[in-house]
Formats: C-alpha cells, sequence, structure tokens
C-alpha cells in the first residue's frame, strides 16, 4: 500500500458512540473552523452547518428527521452537524459541501473524534424544524463523537461494526 497519512488510513465510520462523552466547546470550534477552510470554487463557500449537542433542542430536532434504525445508534453521539448548502448550481455547490465535510473529518479525526455521515433522513422535514431558508438545503448528517462499545450495538450492526475494512483496490477506481 502507499504511505498514506495516519489521518487518513485511521478515519472510520463507527455506529458505537460513547454516550456518555461530550464535545468541547472548543473541539466543536475546531471542526467548523476546519470546514471553513475547505475549498470551494470561486471561493463561494456555500456550506452552511447547524449543530445539536446531546439532548438540546437542535439535536433532538436533527434525530427525529433520521430512520428509527439509525436513531438507535444516533442517539449516542456528543453532536449532530446537519451540512447544508446554499442555492445557485446546486451540484457545485453539494461537491463543495463535501469538501467542507471531508476537511471537518479529519479533523476530529485529527482530536480523537469519529464522524458517521448520513444521507437518508427527511430534508424537507429537517428544514422546516430547523427554520431553515428555502434556499439553504440540508444533505448531510454527520454524527460525531468518541468511540463507544460496539458490543453495545444489535447483532447485525455489532458484526459491521467490527468485521474489517474493505477498500476497492486502486487499479478498480482507473476509468480505462
Amino acid at each position: 500500500m502507499a504511505d498514506l497519512t495516519p489521518l487518513l488510513a485511521f478515519r472510520w465510520s463507527p455506529r458505537a458512540f460513547d454516550p456518555s462523552a461530550e464535545l468541547t466547546r472548543d473541539e466543536a470550534a475546531s471542526l467548523l473552523e476546519a470546514a471553513r477552510w475547505a475549498p470551494s470554487a470561486e471561493n463561494g463557500q456555500p456550506w452552511r452547518f447547524a449543530l445539536g449537542h446531546r439532548d438540546d433542542e437542535t439535536w433532538k430536532r436533527i434525530l427525529t428527521s433520521l430512520p428509527g434504525d439509525d436513531q438507535g445508534w444516533v442517539r449516542h453521539a456528543a453532536t449532530l452537524v446537519v451540512g447544508a448548502h446554499t442555492g445557485g448550481d446546486a451540484e457545485r455547490a453539494a461537491y463543495d459541501l463535501g469538501q467542507a465535510m471531508a476537511h471537518l473529518t479529519l479533523q476530529a479525526t485529527a482530536l480523537g473524534l469519529h464522524v458517521r455521515q448520513l444521507t437518508h433522513f427527511d430534508q424537507v422535514g429537517l428544514a422546516t424544524e430547523l427554520d431553515l431558508p428555502g434556499s439553504i438545503r440540508p444533505l448531510v448528517v454527520a454524527a460525531v463523537g468518541r468511540l463507544g462499545d460496539p458490543f453495545a450495538l444489535p447483532a447485525d450492526l455489532r458484526a459491521r461494526e467490527t468485521s474489517l475494512r474493505h477498500r476497492r483496490p486502486v487499479a478498480d477506481l482507473l476509468l480505462r
């Protein structure tokens, strides 16, 4: 395998979060600062974020927008982050938001935190719950926290959580 920075090599997306761990104000600020410095087309920075910390009203509103199966494990995350983008060229803005979320995720890894991103949720309901203007579209919810006990998960999720990570070989990713 090619030499890879530990931030990328050790990043992974667990479902098992420590239900007693909290994110500090400084940690949350650091994540947002990393996202702020992501590249964007023409420096448009079309991303917007909403943060909910465990059991506050924003966190509850975000949690209820997720499918029931995900709520079971997401409820243990210390913080839920909604990644949204502003109008204009929606495809380009979504790409730029992805860059910002990647920066946030790598910063979390540097802080000893973990992030799992979800794209299946009630986008319209969440926008309504958070009273977002029509020009702002939520695209992702990220569960952020410290690693928890995978054996606290239901059996089907536990098996996926504890199995080895697999990635496609680089050769499979190249267009020919």
